[in-house]
């Protein structure tokens, strides 16, 4: 009976997530057939750390200068995530976290937390830059969190509650230290401090400490020269520690596209006119950042899994979750026989609760409600008595600044990807002279489009930092003329995976313009954030103003409804990303490459039915008659063949790379199906996974094709 409601309920839950409408969802990690696609965000989530309570996860994630701070989100299977709380609304700490007086702390303010749970209790360890290690208790994750401001210069700690009632901290960068914290966190024991690992000894920053089964473990995010996980295990807290590296070279085949290399950490906020200097990409290994700084929890069942975070370019760092492989009392993530290395698709955590899947936030917003949606994020500390929530509409009143990055009141969310739009209603018919109000993307550079009041006129204009333009929209409105009902609508168009924007524009809400050109939105270091959907409204002539009114502020997705990206039961055809050429099925048994006007493309030999073998799992049969893809043999010899039976060996994990791309994931080898693409070599199934550029060998672009043989198109997600 038992066994009938779990397979009634997979049903109906993959029913469900099959019918979301394209512009409802929002993307969640699940695929509702029992696995789940990296990241489990698409937007920025950095610095994770994660613990188990009993069949519950929680998720502590850096939020930066952005109030309010410290997010905790809560999971019953790991890839499912919910908002929970944050740990404060204020950092009550000085000008630098209001932007008065010339100060800011972009990129600043709180970071790199540690969760920990112990006696009935939760607990957040986390450090603001110049005023030391701050920690927030609660007895419950969903607030209130009670505040005590340590002091220090304890970072990138993490905090393991030992069995004797000691409490130790492990923190810094490079150089391990060691230090015991008093029972009731007001500082730390006198004379406990040490050196546990000297300076380099492969180990980086972002510590998570653990004890297990009698042994102590730190694992850290290792830079030099790429990034890398590294673990140290010691039979004692003092050590002496061994270390082994446990995660290296796994970017998801994602590359930083661009960077702003004049803009980081204490440097000052660019000013319009400042000349950014964009790297572009080289393709390799330097250009993107691996899997890095992450933490390790083990469920009921005894499985144990990883979270750590990598680079999705514009977008920011993002969270990925991992299988862990224990091998020779090491942590590894990855499978067994493909070590540091992580599937894009896997398939989902052994919990006893079923989850449906679901986004860990609403995105749109109408401001009818009483208080701001949990996804909405003050650019530092908001003057509370200068914004409101009033008759369904959010009133931001403008303050002086001179200029977008000095602006108070700003109220952002998180771009999200691959692709999304996010649309806003302004009404602007109560600003005054010098007034700028509207809807922008908070970067360094930034990129605005809004309404301009310049004495009695309004004028649509569109500000884009880099190169220090100015664009008027020549779109005047007069206060005084019958025809102006004071409202615009405003959109961005993002697609984070080439970093670039589109502005657009309506006066009726209905139809849109284009604003300007695309906008880059390169990463940098001196927010340490990806871009940011931003709600403005401030005074260029330092004064107070008028006040703007935002409304239906409308997040799109239209990448977020994968269900289409796993072809089950279509032919396909398998064009390998690196040469252009076809995956054949050679009648001799083996698997080849061949162009699209062989032969072997039009008998046939280059077309692949794929059949569902349940939870992501596919078999691939040749339509020349040849057989089913099949994995002979390990290592070198994992050879892929044309076999006319199916068996085990025939089934593959299909990893959705997105945008009509693919990997094949052997689950007899748990490594992915490749060619060398200068030898031209028959394929194999030994290839560990794919080069940032996705052109090595592994990456497929797959096309549907109909029983003529005719080339289907492709659906593809409009960016713009």
């Amino acid at each position: 009976m038992k066994a009938l409601f779990l397979i009634c309920l997979f049903v109906m839950t993959t029913s469900v997530f099959a019918q979301e409408t394209r512009g409802a969802m929002s993307w969640t990690a699940d695929n509702g057939n029992g696995t789940y696609t990296n990241p489990l965000f698409y937007d920025e989530f950095s610095d994770p750390d994660i613990i188990r309570v009993g069949d519950d996860f929680y998720l502590a994630g850096t939020t930066m200068h952005a109030t309010p701070g410290l997010v905790i989100l809560h999971s019953k299977d790991l890839v499912n995530w919910k908002f929970m709380s944050y740990c404060f609304d204020r950092f009550n700490m000085g000008d630098e976290f209001k932007l008065e007086n010339g100060k800011e702390a972009y990129g600043q303010g709180i970071w790199a937390p540690c969760i920990r749970y112990h006696d009935g209790k939760f607990y957040v360890f986390s450090n603001i830059n110049g005023h030391g290690l701050q920690v927030f208790i609660a007895e419950n994750p969903a607030g209130p969190w009670q505040h005590i401001n340590v002091g220090g210069s304890i970072y990138d700690l993490s905090v393991l509650f030992d069995d004797d009632g000691k409490i130790y901290a492990v923190y810094k960068y490079n150089e391990v230290h060691l230090i015991e914290m008093k029972p009731d966190f007001t500082g730390f024991v006198e004379g406990s401090e040490r050196v546990i690992i000297p300076a380099g000894n492969a180990m980086g920053e972002g510590h998570h400490f653990y004890k297990i089964n009698g042994k102590y473990y730190i694992i850290s995010a290792n830079y030099a020269p790429v990034g890398r996980m590294q673990c140290a295990r010691a039979d004692r807290p003092e050590g002496p520690y061994e270390t082994v590296t446990i995660s290296a070279k796994e970017t998801m085949g994602t590359r930083r596209v661009h960077s702003v290399n004049n803009v980081g950490l204490g440097s000052p906020v660019p000013e319009d006119g400042f000349d950014f200097k964009v790297s572009g990409d080289d393709g390799n290994y330097f250009s993107a950042v691996p899997l890095h700084q992450g933490g390790i929890v083990n469920l009921p069942n005894g499985e144990w899994w990883g979270i750590s975070m990598t680079d999705f370019r514009a977008v920011g760092r993002t969270v990925c979750l991992s299988p862990v492989t224990w091998v020779d009392g090491w942590p590894y993530f990855g499978l067994p026989g493909n070590l540091g290395r992580t599937p894009r698709t896997w398939f989902k955590p052994n919990v006893e609760s079923v989850s449906l899947p679901h986004a860990p936030y609403v995105r749109s917003d109408n401001f009818d409600n009483d208080k701001l949606l949990p996804i909405w994020q003050w650019n530092h500390e908001p003057v509370d008595k200068k914004w409101a929530l009033k008759n369904g509409k959010l009133r931001l009143q403008t303050m002086p600044a001179r200029s977008f990055l000095w602006a108070k009141n700003t109220l952002t969310q998180r771009c999200i990807g691959p692709v999304s739009t996010a649309t806003v209603e302004l009404d602007a018919s109560r600003l005054r002279d010098g007034d700028v109000a509207g809807l922008g993307l908070l970067n360094m550079p930034y990129a605005w489009l809004g309404v301009v009041c310049t004495g009695k006129a309004k004028d649509l204009v569109m500000k884009v930092q880099q190169g220090n333009k100015t664009i008027s929209l020549q779109r005047q409105m007069e206060v005084n003329d019958p025809a102006y009902k004071g409202t615009v609508y405003l959109r961005i168009a993002v697609d984070l995976d080439a970093d670039l924007a589109q502005f657009y524009y309506s006066l009726n809400g209905s139809e849109y313009e284009k604003a300007g050109e695309k906008v880059l939105l390169p990463y940098q270091l001196k927010t340490f954030q990806g871009s940011r959907y931003s709600l403005f409204a401030y005074n260029e002539k330092e004064r107070e103003g008028g006040y703007a009114c935002f409304d239906n502020f409308v997040v799109d997705e239209p990448m977020a409804n994968r269900t289409s990206n796993l072809p089950i039961g279509k032919v396909i055809s398998l064009c390998n990303l690196s040469n252009g050429t076809y995956a054949w099925a050679n009648p001799h048994g083996m698997l080849h490459s061949a162009g699209k006007g062989s032969r072997e493309y039009q008998n046939g030999g280059c077309f692949f039915k794929v059949h569902d073998r349940g939870k992501g799992r596919i078999a691939l049969e040749a339509m020349n008659g040849t057989g089913f893809l099949t994995v002979v043999g390990a290592g070198l010899s994992a050879d892929v063949r044309m076999m006319e039976k199916e068996s085990d060996a025939s089934l593959f994990l299909w990893q959705d790379m997105l945008r009509g791309q693919c990997m094949l994931l052997s689950l007899s080898t748990n490594r992915y199906i490749g060619i060398d693409p200068v030898t031209g070599e028959p394929y194999g199934a030994d290839w560990t996974g794919c080069c940032p550029d996705r052109k090595d060998g592994t990456v497929f672009t797959w096309t549907v094709i109909d029983s003529d043989g005719i080339v289907k198109k492709t659906e593809e997600s409009e960016t713009y």
